[in-house]
């Protein structure tokens, strides 16, 4: 691999392949905006190479990508720089889009934690290959956020009304249910992650999801634990409103509904309002309009008490419990312009 101008990431270009190595193993991938801006100048650099594929994948078992770098982030915000962590985002979401709309197929290697900003390096891409040690999450209701890196897009057409669900309470979904809502395109085990990319490049001509069908393990698809919860899910969290995914979850009075309440009850109800809202209506935009409507709502969200809270409960407290200000959020309307 040769070094990029940050070590942070690493890249080359091997027999035909792009290859993208997310190498911050400490902070779990943790994205800051100098590796997404040296993300997408290679990639930018790439469009004019003759590429099978591109491929991005870690350095580190534990984690693909934990997501965007929040203890920078509420540094910013703490320093009075809310513009330095709107730049952050800005040039996130560029480079969701450019993923997107790249020429050349994007593979994701997700092996490990990857959750927030690192669903928007690998969801845009065609491929999302998983092993078993994968776990997927959008838990930025929980620290004062909401989903972005154009989840507003993704989650609303994820079937029934798995992406409400995972939306608002963050679950965490392991490589069956990634594989089950479609979050993932192929399981290949962990020790035969290696042999992805030599693939790829050996058979240049066949399309990748037959090279990756070649690869593959045991489908994963008949453990999901969300696929035998998805009657419930789809009833409780297809209401249209919060108050009524509430009540019907209290109806059910069952396992699943009492945690997926206790997740609802622990995070912020302001973030829970601009989800809810944000992704009511995703289905009717584009990509890059969900893109714009999630970067106006976090030139706000990022100045919150709301925010600030949830990220030092997330880097200081034992618990990491926040001290919402309570349902006094949800008076306030917060989210309605979404």
């Amino acid at each position: 691999m040769t070094d990029t101008a940050s070590v942070d990431i690493l890249t080359d270009v091997h027999r035909g392949v792009g290859r993208i190595l997310l190498n911050r193993p400490k902070a779990l991938n943790a994205l800051t905006t100098g590796m997404v801006a040296d993300i997408d100048r290679v990639l930018a650099a790439w469009e004019d190479t003759p590429l099978s594929a591109v491929l991005l994948a870690s350095t580190s078992p534990k984690a693909f990508c934990a997501g965007g770098d929040i203890r920078t982030i509420r540094e910013h915000s703490l320093a009075g720089d809310a513009e330095a962590s709107e730049r952050f985002f800005s040039s996130e979401y560029r480079l969701n889009a450019r993923i997107a709309e790249y020429p050349v197929p994007v593979v994701s290697l997700i092996d490990g934690l990857c959750m927030g900003g690192g669903l928007g390096l690998s969801v845009h891409g065609g491929f999302r290959v998983v092993t078993e040690r994968a776990v997927l999450a959008m838990p930025e209701t929980g620290i004062g956020f909401f989903p972005d890196i154009g989840a507003s897009y993704f989650l609303p057409r994820l079937p029934g009304a798995i992406g409400m669900y995972l939306g608002l309470t963050g679950h965490r979904l392991d490589a069956a249910d990634a594989l089950y809502t479609g979050l993932a395109t192929h399981f290949v085990p962990a020790d035969g992650l290696d042999a992805v990319g030599e693939a790829l490049a050996d058979n240049p001509g066949d399309p990748v999801d037959v090279v990756l069908n070649r690869l593959a393990g045991r489908s994963q698809v008949a453990a999901s634990g969300l696929a035998k919860a998805r009657g419930d899910v789809d009833w409780a969290f297809g209401a249209p409103a919060l108050g009524e995914i509430e009540k019907r979850l209290r109806h059910l009075d069952s396992p699943w509904a009492a945690a997926a309440l206790a997740s609802l009850e622990s995070a912020s109800p302001q973030s829970l309002e601009i989800t809810h809202a944000l992704l009511a209506r995703g289905r009717q935009r584009t990509l890059r309009e969900c893109l714009a409507a999630e970067l106006a709502l976090t030139r706000t969200t990022i100045r919150t008490p709301d925010f600030l809270e949830g990220v030092r409960a997330a880097l200081v407290d034992k618990d990491r419990t926040p001290k919402w200000r309570g349902a006094s959020n949800r008076a306030r309307g917060v989210g309605r312009s979404t």
